[in-house]
């Protein structure tokens, strides 16, 4: 017997308001979006890092005077000419990985299990701090135009990624249109901007910035490690280059090739703002400054002191500073989501919402970054020198990892394959090309990520170099916690089905393991009339239960309800209800939960509490009585 279910619980109508109806699962494939939503929805962190990457490399160079500024462009050329490295690796991961993942993936296939938890650690680390950076970024553009609102930048702050949180959980096809127009905007106006600056300087009528009040710190020499420290800053703006490698299965087919044009589109937009703003910047005597952002004064040597083109120009910075958050709640979800179905991190995080995405990754994401933003004041510059290190760290590994790939494929024959994880390995006659493109990046980001460690590392770096370590200890502890339990429920050494009394009850079922026939053991010890029930969202899940029930089930009536909307609680609970109502008057209905108890309490973060979310949906329903069946595994 099989029953589809369409309704939700009593919140529904709250929830569609907020984020919109359902979104039946066949409806997937038709959540894709091409190459124009995309550059809005993977590109907006890197484009908008053109908005404080000038700004971090002038904080420093301040230090040894205000003549060090003129490094600036030499040190946003060699920035450049490491993005094309880095695009150029990445373009050739699109293709070798169509289904997404980046660095993990690429790592996990290639390095090896430990390598792949780094690269996640410093990829979920990198977009968590995005959020802060990019948001406060925003925040600092507003409080530039509006300095009455300086103090209010953390409340400001938090209610924006608050804002982020809700529209994402919209889904990633109606949160790209939304972010769309802000993105394009700012494109508009910075290029404009720009030309209109270019042309100023042509003819000799680029005046210089005045009125900015700069920083004063202690005054330094011009050094080597000065200029190194410069470098690392402003490689920031590579930031959110590997954001389109990660989310590949968001675009629509052919996914690959309009991946890899999107990331060209990217980096070649990306290289143009860099330079140009560096450029004129020097040229107006641009001052970091923590009151008023670089584009403000450009906005304001260019077009005058609150013009209209100036405020148009800092409210689409501010947008897309905003906006660039965006490319971590694309991307953050999808990451944990995998690493998460891997076993590293809580299962939880694999549910799609009602909006068919991954609900609890983008709340999370959320909660982490506002943390941030409280913690450090809403400062970008406070920030910062917690940011580049998990980016460079996944750069240097994702292209080691290709470059192992390559090598590999340098030993097979013509015609020859070897299946890994993620993909099949095929023999490439270009092997030897690829594997010295992707070596050389993976080299250079590997000294710009030690670089960064060292010259950032008593600013505030030490601290992401402790955390990424303690993350990894964390996911593998977790992933040792989940290889114990499924160890304690597998029936491969369990023997023959037991042979039990009937007993006719309900028993919610999420698979056939050692503790749903202990709970029927049970049912089945105080009734003659059970019934196993299983709410089924996937249909091979489905088939793989039915196979296994025809061994484990003992004859054991299986009821199974198709919930498209892939609810899980609710169509159980209005079974239930059905059959509470349709009871005789002298009857009882149980319903009996098997949960396993694990050795450690903190290890019940990392299950679902379906008997206590039962006993919550049905307090209100007469004499339905919910019994747990605790089956207790790992070792005391």
């Amino acid at each position: 017997m099989t029953v589809t279910t369409q309704k939700g619980g009593p919140l529904e109508g709250l929830k569609t308001w907020l984020i919109g109806p359902r979104l039946h699962t066949a409806d997937a494939p038709h959540q894709t979006i091409g190459k124009a939503i995309g550059l809005a929805v993977f590109a907006s962190d890197a484009l908008s890092s053109t908005a404080y990457a000038t700004d971090e490399i002038l904080f420093v160079l301040i230090l040894a005077g205000a003549g060090a500024l003129t490094f600036s462009l030499p040190i946003a050329i060699a920035i450049i000419i490491l993005l094309a490295i880095v695009t150029i690796s990445y373009e050739q991961t699109i293709h070798a990985y169509p289904g997404g993942g980046g660095a993990y993936i690429v790592a996990r296939d290639n390095l090896g299990e430990v390598p792949a938890q780094i690269a996640g650690a410093a990829l979920l680390t990198d977009y968590i701090l995005t959020v802060a950076v990019s948001i406060s970024s925003g925040v600092a553009q507003i409080t530039s135009a509006f300095p009455a609102l300086y103090d209010l930048r953390v409340v400001i702050a938090v209610s924006l990624v608050a804002f982020m949180m809700m529209v994402n959980l919209r889904g990633v096809k109606e949160s790209g249109r939304a972010f769309a127009i802000p993105t394009y905007f700012f494109l508009a106006a910075t290029l404009f901007t720009i030309a209109v600056g270019f042309f100023r300087y042509f003819t000799g009528t680029l005046d210089q910035v005045t009125g900015v009040e700069t920083i004063h710190e202690t005054a330094q020499g011009l050094s080597v490690f000065l200029i190194l420290r410069a470098f690392s800053s402003g490689c920031a703006a590579l930031t959110g280059v590997e954001a389109i490698s990660n989310g590949i299965p968001a675009f629509r087919e052919p996914k690959s090739r309009n991946a890899g044009i999107t990331l060209v589109w990217m980096s070649a937009i990306l290289c143009v703002m860099f330079f140009s703003v560096t450029f004129l910047a020097r040229h107006i005597g641009a001052l970091p400054s923590h009151t008023e952002t670089v584009f403000s004064q450009l906005g304001r040597v260019i077009y005058g002191d609150d013009t209209q083109p100036y405020l148009i120009l800092l409210g689409s910075t501010t947008l897309i500073l905003i906006m660039a958050a965006n490319t971590s709640f694309a991307d953050f979800p999808r990451l944990s989501a995998l690493q998460a179905a891997d076993g590293f991190l809580p299962k939880q995080l694999t549910y799609r919402g009602s909006r068919l995405v991954f609900t609890y990754g983008i709340v999370a994401l959320a909660g982490f970054a506002s943390l941030l933003i409280v913690i450090f004041g809403a400062k970008t510059n406070s920030l910062i020198p917690l940011y580049a290190i998990g980016v460079f760290l996944s750069f240097t590994l994702s292209q080691a990892g290709m470059a192992v790939r390559w090598w590999k494929s340098g030993q097979l024959q013509p015609g020859e394959e070897q299946k890994q994880i993620a993909s099949v390995l095929h023999h490439d006659p270009k092997w030897k090309l690829k594997l010295v493109v992707n070596g050389f990046g993976s080299v250079c980001t590997a000294i710009v990520m030690v670089i960064f460690a060292v010259t950032k590392f008593v600013n505030g770096a030490w601290v992401v170099v402790i955390l990424i370590p303690i993350l990894v200890l964390f996911f593998l502890r977790i992933h040792h916690h989940y290889g114990e339990l499924a160890a304690d429920l597998s029936l491969d050494s369990f023997g023959t089905p037991p042979r039990l009394k009937r007993h006719r009850v309900l028993v919610p079922i999420g698979g056939v393991h050692r503790g749903t026939l202990l709970a029927l053991h049970y049912a089945r010890a105080v009734s003659n009339d059970v019934t196993a029930v299983y709410v089924a969202v996937d249909p091979a899940e489905e088939q793989k239960l039915r196979d296994k029930w025809d061994i484990w089930g003992d004859g054991v009536r299986l009821h199974v309800i198709h919930s498209p909307y892939r609810l899980l609680y609710e169509p159980l609970l209005e079974y239930i209800q059905m059959i509470a109502r349709q009871r005789q008057s002298n009857e009882i209905l149980t319903v009996v939960v098997p949960e396993f108890v694990p050795a450690k309490w903190w290890h019940n973060l990392l299950h679902m509490q379906t008997a206590l979310l039962l006993q919550l949906g049905l307090l209100g329903v007469k004499d339905v009585v919910i019994t747990e069946v605790p089956y207790h595994v790992g070792k005391e």
